[in-house]
């Protein structure tokens, strides 16, 4: 049964790049009240390394953005 993505939380996530293994992930989700194959689980692990910030979040991240997030060219907080 395909999982609900809707109840899986950012807590889950950040626990979950932490799972080494296909094993360590379907113990992971149990404990959550998923159940997943290992196949499931390895394709997750692949996504979950997979992962890369698109531009926008990478400037975020290198604090090259307002942290308003007020979505304008120009930054009213600042003036930038």
């Amino acid at each position: 049964m395909p999982i609900d993505k809707s109840k899986i939380t950012r807590e889950m996530i950040e626990r979950a790049k932490q799972c080494e293994t296909a094993e360590d992930l379907i113990a992971l989700a149990k404990t959550a009240g998923f159940d997943i194959t290992k196949e499931e689980a390895e394709s997750y692990l692949d996504e979950l390394g997979d992962f890369e910030l698109d531009s926008k979040a990478l400037d975020k991240v290198a604090g090259g953005d307002c942290y308003a997030e007020c979505n304008k060219d120009t930054c009213p907080l600042f003036g930038i």
